[in-house]
């Protein structure tokens, strides 16, 4: 049996795992805001192409978008400070001094200055991922032996060459790292933007059902919502997998 389908098994065990758990919660307090998973996966296969699906597309979008705008300016960034001692002391004053502050604390600001669209939703997914980004990629580089760029330098190897053979595949494995990990809260503060100024989006879809007290709506769309978090470690695992050959 290879690698992959031990962890779909694996993964199945503990889906199995879980809506038994529910089920069992669900059994014992017998309670409306709790329904059995049978319901709610009946009433999820019912709506998805009616309504869900749109949502969840929004949610997707909006995820990668911000994910892709921290990757395009967090990367470089990181790589900078890494390579360049003079750019790390004078820029990661300010990165140490803003990356502390509570990013869901700055959402008023974004959407009086960025509006109540798509924009400001897609930047505060973006002020989340692109510090961890930009210090786990300083923070690879810097620990690369110097020493290790010596030969490299004699043989007069360029700016490019040195990149793509030392800084890139020394700094992939803890950039693809914080991005894993700062896609759960990503998700999380997705879910309390999207209760504003949208119509669209999973986080609006859950708010609205639970409004209305329709529990199986709402366990619905948190269903998706865990589903579409579940799709996106899949997808950063496999883009581990394939990248970083000599790891595995």
């Amino acid at each position: 049996m290879n690698k992959g389908h031990i962890v779909i098994r694996s993964y199945l065990f503990g889906a199995v795992f879980l809506l038994f758990l529910w089920w069992g919660i669900a059994l014992l307090l017998d309670l409306p805001v709790i329904p059995a998973p049978d319901k709610v996966l009946l009433k999820l296969v019912r709506i998805f192409s009616q309504s869900v699906a749109v949502h969840a597309g929004f949610s997707l979008w909006r995820i990668a978008a911000g994910l892709l705008l921290a990757v395009l300016i967090g990367y470089p960034v990181g790589v900078i400070m890494g390579y360049f001692p003079r750019a790390d002391r004078f820029l990661a004053p300010l990165v140490y001094l803003t990356y502390p502050i509570p990013k869901i604390a700055l959402l008023p600001i974004l959407m009086l200055l960025a509006g109540v669209g798509e924009f400001s939703k897609i930047l505060m997914i973006f002020l989340i991922i692109v510090f961890q980004v930009v210090i786990a990629v300083r923070d690879a580089i810097r620990t690369i032996p110097v020493e290790t760029y010596y030969p490299l330098y004699s043989l007069g190897a360029s700016v490019r060459q040195i990149f793509c053979e030392v800084i890139f595949p020394a700094s992939l494995p803890k950039f693809i790292t914080a991005v894993r990990v700062a896609m759960a809260t990503a998700v999380s503060v997705l879910f309390f933007t999207e209760t504003f100024g949208t119509q669209y989006g999973m986080g609006y879809y859950i708010m609205d059902a639970w409004l209305r007290v329709n529990y199986l709506d709402m366990y619905a769309g948190i269903v998706v919502l865990s589903l579409m978090g579940l799709l996106l470690f899949g997808l950063i695992d496999m883009a581990e997998y394939v990248t970083c050959r000599w790891r595995r």
